[in-house]
């Protein structure tokens, strides 16, 4: 019981919310559970917006260990497509503006474009990462201007999902035979990719019922149903648990066919060690 005076003087009553806040008419074609401006004038879906915060810093921590440990240059692509779409979402959760969206919702299909580049053109030939490069830079411009045109939500999905697909079971097809010991990277990171996918689907489903609940708490114990923040919170720890396995994937299969060594376990070590051991290189 000792719990509910501390519940009670940590608790701040929503605000009513206004059409407008800071930021002018909202524009955006897409708005979430997340009641707007009702804890802060400024911001408009506070919740949707810090946890963004989460992308940018993995990103930044990825980077920093990818130059500091003089990883290849392809590693350094899925930590700054990470602090592109977290600053992209920010923008567009603060302002509801649908110049934000676009850049949250294109800033994922271009990040993910890059992915299937770094992809598919490692140790390969210039013409065909050059071929490569361009095909993608087309599929980028057309899915651009289709959805600016339609601003159908569906299809963007979809190409966010076909797209991260592609990059999933290319590093599943390439290092399935050395990376045995890696699947529970995989298992982790789907797991909490769709669990997120999850919570978000039932915090549209469930709106009104939640919108009520979370008034009744109170902020900042309501911010704990807001299912969107917990999708970004998980697709970006899920995200980056697929983009490691993916990456020491790339590593390891290098590493094996440079130093020729037959062992998986061997070639593992040499790449990206073992966490806790001597100078062991760190992704994350």
């Amino acid at each position: 019981m000792a719990a509910a005076p501390l519940f009670q003087a940590l608790r701040l009553s929503y605000n009513d919310g206004t059409t407008d806040g800071f930021w002018g008419e909202k524009t955006s074609t897409l708005n979430f559970c997340e009641e707007d401006y009702v804890v802060s004038y400024y911001c408009a879906e506070v919740c949707n917006t810090f946890t963004n915060l989460l992308f940018m810093w993995l990103g930044l921590k990825g980077i920093h260990n990818c130059i500091s440990q003089d990883h290849p240059r392809i590693f350094l692509i899925a930590y700054m497509g990470y602090i592109i779409v977290g600053l992209g979402s920010t923008a567009f959760h603060t302002s509801l503006k649908y110049p934000m969206q676009l850049i949250d919702e294109l800033s994922m299909i271009y990040t993910t474009c890059l992915m299937v580049f770094a992809t598919f053109s490692y140790s390969r030939s210039g013409r065909f990462s050059a071929l490569l490069g361009c095909g993608l830079t087309l599929l980028a411009g057309f899915i651009t201007v289709y959805y600016h045109v339609t601003k159908d939500p569906v299809f963007h999905q979809t190409c966010y999902a076909a797209l991260t697909a592609t990059v999933v079971f290319r590093s599943f097809s390439k290092a399935s035979s050395v990376l045995k010991t890696m699947w529970i990277m995989v298992a982790t990171g789907l797991g909490v990719f769709l669990s997120g996918f999850l919570i978000w689907n039932l915090d549209n489903f469930l709106c009104s019922h939640i919108r009520r609940l979370r008034r009744q708490l109170g902020f900042p114990w309501g911010a704990l149903l807001e299912g969107h923040a917990w999708w970004h919170l998980m697709t970006g720890l899920g995200g980056m648990r697929l983009s490691l396995r993916h990456l020491r994937a790339e590593l390891i299969t290098t590493s094996r066919g440079a130093y020729g060594y037959e062992d998986a376990s061997k070639a593992e070590k040499m790449s990206i060690g073992w966490y806790g051991q001597g100078q062991s290189p760190q992704f994350l």
